[in-house]
């Protein structure tokens, strides 16, 4: 028996998990984006990681039967503005959504401190929803090292505080994801790894490869145990020459299993277009 499958014979109830609207990444991921954990996503910029939560947004509010969770979400961005022309291109894809921004719920946050107090304050909002509101069952923060990257320095006592927030607000969202049933999705960057002595081992592989470099995530180990599972998203260039002998440049990505309890060390292929991003069969 693996793993995987004495987790499940000895939870009674299955976990719901919420479609990311392509059937061959549905199928990598054993059915989707699970509910009650967090699910992180780590990338370095233009691998796919906001595209990809932008598809869950939409997806979320599917109904159950196709997938979805019949629901809305939250969307807590630290960066850029939120990206709602984008969204628009891929809702294209969903056509039996009707005004999707409806469902969806942004916010900006300015610092780490600043998303715990948020989160304090979205337990209201959980319990007592309107009643021509679907329930929030899908929180996506967008991106977790933005918040911590200028608000602590690099020295023991700062560092002591950092982890300790890591703390707060991952053991406060496991407590929401439990308690509403919802499924979170963190997004994370990545950090060059300059000396092999100083990488370290988490998940299935000591270190990763995008774009013909070496990375691990950010935030260290500390940030890596607050997390229920974590997928890695890379692209690298491939020069691809045509019957003429002409050459040009392909991006190729691939989304890549580094821990999670119920799925084993695998990766897939992805595309992103216009219209929406679907994985590709080997």
């Amino acid at each position: 028996m693996k793993p995987e499958d004495l987790l499940q014979h000895l939870s009674p109830n299955p976990v719901q998990k919420c479609t990311l609207g392509c059937p061959i990444l549905d199928r990598f991921l054993g059915g989707g984006i699970p509910c009650n954990s967090i699910t992180e996503l780590v990338a370095e910029s233009g691998c796919g990681k906001t595209q990809i939560s932008l598809q869950l947004l939409l997806s979320a509010q599917l109904p159950t039967s196709l997938g979805g969770l019949s629901a809305s979400s939250l969307y807590l961005f630290s960066e850029s503005p939120f990206p709602l022309r984008r969204l628009h291109q891929l809702s294209s894809s969903f056509p039996t959504l009707h005004n999707p921004m409806d469902n969806i719920l942004t916010h900006p946050l300015h610092s780490a401190h600043h998303l715990f107090d948020v989160l304090s304050q979205i337990d209201s909002l959980l319990l007592s929803r309107p009643t021509s509101f679907p329930p929030i069952k899908l929180i996506v923060i967008d991106s977790i090292a933005a918040l911590f990257r200028f608000e602590f320095e690099n020295n023991a006592r700062d560092l002591k505080q950092r982890s300790g927030l890591f703390f707060k607000i991952s053991s406060k969202l496991k407590e929401q994801a439990r308690r509403f049933g919802l499924a979170v999705v963190v997004i994370n960057q990545v950090v060059d790894v300059i000396d092999d002595s100083d990488s370290l081992r988490i998940g299935s592989s000591t270190c990763l490869y995008t774009s013909q470099r070496k990375v691990s995530a950010a935030l260290g180990l500390s940030w890596a145990n607050c997390v229920n599972t974590r997928l890695f998203l890379s692209r690298n260039e491939e020069r691809v020459a045509d019957e003429d002998c002409f050459t040009a440049t392909r991006t190729r990505r691939f989304i890549r299993v580094v821990f999670a309890p119920h799925l084993p060390d695998s990766s897939c292929e992805f595309v992103i277009t216009r219209e929406k991003v679907f994985g590709l069969e080997r």
